[in-house]
């Protein structure tokens, strides 16, 4: 069985992670939350030998999907998520780069994803699951096989997402965290929107806002 494998790259002034993933077998790819520096991303995937096959989004802030629509259009591929709740930061990505002095394109995905979809990628099958709170229509991509998950601004080594930006709910997070990725198990890896990797069990332990201590608390 394959086994799915993640490229990590920091992009845009922000450090986004920028996971380029990819079926060990067949070596097709999908770039997550590509937020910009298109070029670096298509330069990494060609030194790997990976066959692009499509974009997926977490949501739909500018530093993750502001460069989906240019990638899209470069080579040929359809963009999948997040969930249509998000559809109005995706239509406002242009402004959202502006803020922000980086460009930015409005995004219209091909496929808006829900709770308990399913995506392929190459051999492999990816769950998705609805996790709102940093947006309203957050989504994070698991693969239980290789234990590992992309959890976009949801969960940081040691932190969780910001609440305070439009539409973000602290109580819809929270309960994403606790009721959603909990039960996938400790030994889930996780890629996270920015910062190093970390576990579900090392939070769980160690993470002021959603250790066990701190949500029985």
């Amino acid at each position: 069985m394959s086994s799915l494998k993640a490229l990590i790259n920091p992009v845009t002034p922000f450090e986004q992670n920028a996971p380029i993933i990819y079926c060990e077998n067949t070596k097709k790819c999908a770039f997550v939350d590509p937020g910009g520096d298109i070029d670096k991303l298509l330069h990494i995937a060609k030194d790997f030998d990976l066959i692009p096959e499509k974009i997926l989004l977490t949501h739909g802030h500018a530093d993750h999907a502001g460069g989906a629509m240019q990638l899209s259009q470069t080579l040929n591929i359809t963009i999948e998520g997040p969930h249509k709740e998000d559809k109005f930061l995706l239509d406002s990505l242009k402004d959202q780069g502006a803020m922000f002095g980086m460009e930015a394109q409005n995004c219209t995905p091909n496929l808006w994803l829900n709770d308990n979809d399913k995506v392929s990628l190459g051999e492999l099958i990816l769950d998705v699951i609805f996790c709102p709170g940093h947006t309203p229509g957050h989504i994070v991509f698991v693969h239980e096989p290789s234990k590992l998950a992309i959890v976009g601004d949801v969960l940081f080594k040691g932190s969780i997402g910001r609440t305070d930006l439009p539409r973000g709910n602290h109580n819809d997070l929270l309960s994403s965290i606790k009721n959603k990725l909990w039960p996938l198990g400790n030994e889930i890896t996780f890629i996270s929107g920015h910062g190093p990797t970390s576990t579900f069990g090392d939070e769980r332990i160690n993470n002021m806002f959603v250790s066990d201590a701190a949500l029985s608390s």
